[in-house]
């Protein structure tokens, strides 16, 4: 499992430990913070198997702390007659109920022996004195957090993460290619992962990440996009026709051109770091570094043209042109000709 990861908070304010999803382990209370939802879920079902490897008999519970009903905690905590090992897993501890928090309090300050309280927080001040309190040490618990992935090398780490818990390899390029294949939903990066674990032996390689995803729009588009403005039109259009042979959208494509082209139009000679740019654009600074990339070769003019031509192929995708193709490819020969055709 992947070692404990810094997560940012003040270390004065926080006396347990803080660890990543795929670091989880048993402890009397484990809070699961953050809006990651799918690592969230990883977290608790990896707590989970574990438990239950160590004692099969392990009983698991559920409880909604929105809709709480005074003495369910304390009923779930209470010792059976065989004394299983109990599991309670607590949702939306962000919208618990008056009485749920009053009694999670007590039961933090005390927890019942052989009994692993989950409870999963994902963000805002609601049921905050509980927080505070765990996180101060009560009820010798860890708090595992569950931040937004937005680096690539993150969604990286958690597909190395999905692969060594399999004990299967992936290579490098393989990853890359998985992460620029659902770049935007760890949901779905997470399913691809999943896919390519039952249906393949091998060690995952990029040829085989290929096969199965090459024609995605995530990638696909973005590369097109990627080759046209940066000059290569040969290259753009090989990989333009290679996308729509295997399904992808005319319109979405255009939707790829005009955000990549979007960005460089704000910060055509804009001046400042990159975080202040991003700040005042309302962008990340990898968008900035990679937008001021981009512009390399381009001057105002060019940019306007690209523009024209980007609102005329959008109306051309969607109903106003004859030959949607045709559309994309006059724009590709515009875009890599740096406005200029």
């Amino acid at each position: 499992m992947a070692a404990a990861r810094s997560t940012g908070r003040a270390s004065s304010k926080v006396a347990i430990p803080q660890l990543a999803w795929d670091a989880v382990r048993p402890a009397p209370i484990v809070l699961v913070s953050g809006p990651e939802q799918v690592l969230a879920d990883r977290a608790i079902r990896l707590l989970r198997d574990t438990l239950r490897a160590e004692d099969p008999a392990l009983e698991v519970s559920d409880l909604d702390a929105a809709n709480y009903a005074p003495g369910e905690l304390i009923t779930l905590a209470s010792p059976s007659l065989f004394a299983e090992p109990r599991l309670i897993r607590v949702d939306n501890a962000h919208k618990c109920a008056d009485a749920f928090l009053e009694e999670a309090l007590a039961y933090v300050a005390n927890p019942a022996d052989e009994t692993y309280l989950v409870l999963r927080h994902v963000t805002g001040v609601r049921g905050k004195k509980l927080l505070d309190l765990i996180r101060g040490g009560a009820g010798a618990g860890i708090e595992i957090v569950c931040a937004e992935l937005k680096r690539d090398s993150d969604k990286q780490d958690f597909v190395i993460a999905e692969f060594r818990a399999a004990r299967r390899r992936i290579t490098a390029g393989a990853q890359r290619a998985l992460v620029g294949a659902f770049s935007d939903d760890l949901a779905e990066l997470a399913a691809a992962c999943r896919q390519l674990l039952a249906d393949s032996s091998d060690e995952i390689t990029e040829q085989i990440v290929d096969r199965y995803y090459g024609g995605r729009v995530e990638t696909s588009a973005f590369a097109v996009a990627d080759a046209a403005i940066a000059g290569r039109h040969g290259e753009a259009l090989r990989l333009l026709r290679h996308a729509l042979a295997t399904g992808a959208d005319p319109v979405p494509m255009v939707a790829a051109f005009a955000s990549k082209v979007r960005t460089m139009a704000k910060l055509a000679g804009a001046r400042g770091s990159a975080s202040d740019l991003a700040r005042q654009f309302g962008l990340a600074p990898w968008q900035v570094d990679r937008a001021r990339r981009d512009l390399s070769g381009w001057d105002d003019a060019g940019l306007g043209r690209a523009i024209q031509a980007l609102a005329t192929a959008d109306a051309q995708v969607k109903g106003a042109g004859r030959d949607p193709v045709f559309a994309l490819e006059r724009l590709v020969g515009v875009i890599a000709d740096r406005g200029r055709a």
